[in-house]
């Protein structure tokens, strides 16, 4: 009886207490501005250096380019850039390696895909990806 009468105590005394979970649906949860969350990525200033591609230690990057078509310009350009989320672990890897920051981190983690193809992310979709992008990576 006397456990009883703790635990009635005890529930009784933290119905009044502050709340400390979210209503996440309908209620966004700020992230720290450090998160590594999906990446955004600036085909403009990829100069398709393969850095992203040889650092992933889950090989989950895909790039391509061909030659510059303007003969007087020296380098590639980038044809495709494709990420797999369903083994990507967000290691910040590939956005530390990039020498161009052609690849940076944001805050999003909204992933979830009725689909393992929807998991594939190509080009357009990572450039479109403009959502909470970390402040560090804006100035």
């Amino acid at each position: 009886m006397l456990g009883l009468a703790k635990g009635l105590a005890y529930t009784l005394k933290n119905l009044s207490k502050k709340k400390v979970t979210y209503d996440y649906p309908n209620e966004s949860i700020e992230m720290p501005d450090r998160f590594r969350g999906i990446q955004k990525f600036y085909p403009e200033k990829c100069i398709v250096c393969n850095q992203c591609v040889n650092i992933c230690p889950t090989n989950c990057i895909s790039l391509t380019g061909k030659k510059h078509p303007d003969p007087s310009k020296r380098g590639k350009i980038i044809e495709t850039y494709d990420i797999n989320f369903e083994i990507c672990i967000l290691c910040d890897l590939c956005t530390e390696v990039c020498p161009t920051e052609a690849i940076v981190m944001t805050n999003n983690f909204e992933l979830a895909e009725y689909s393992r193809d929807n998991l594939f992310k190509d080009l357009e979709w990572l450039n479109e990806n403009d959502e909470n992008i970390r402040e560090e990576n804006t100035v």
